[in-house]
């Protein structure tokens, strides 16, 4: 139970620390970030950034390389996104005006994030 307990802390540390690289890329890229770790009935988004006219909400997976990290992310959890992106905009009514994308931030040690634009329509 212990080491449960430990290997979990481990994993919310280097989500963090994927979740911080990938939003300091998004804003070397021009974006803004609007949210970090947003929570919503729906779940979890893990970065809202904004760029010009566009919404975009940001899936950051981290795995041991960029192969598995691109594998990660299920159709599950693409719905779950989905849902919770609609739940963030109607609680924002400023933004609803905005042209809204789903982007996907691979990380793996070692590397620099890669960042898919538009990685799926819902």
């Amino acid at each position: 139970m212990k080491g449960d307990a430990s290997r979990g802390r481990l994993a919310h540390a280097s989500g963090l620390r994927a979740e911080a690289l990938a939003a300091l890329m998004l804003q070397l890229k021009g974006y803004r970030i609007l949210a970090r770790r947003m929570k919503t009935r729906a779940g979890e988004i893990d970065l809202v950034a904004k760029r010009g006219r566009l919404l975009v909400f940001v899936e950051v997976k981290a795995r041991a390389d960029m192969l598995a990290a691109a594998d990660a992310l299920a159709m599950r959890q693409r719905l779950r996104l989905a849902r919770a992106a609609e739940l963030f905009v109607s609680t924002r009514p400023a933004l609803g005006h905005l042209d809204m994308r789903f982007d996907v931030v691979l990380v793996a040690p070692r590397r620099w994030p890669r960042h898919l634009a538009d990685a799926w329509r819902p």
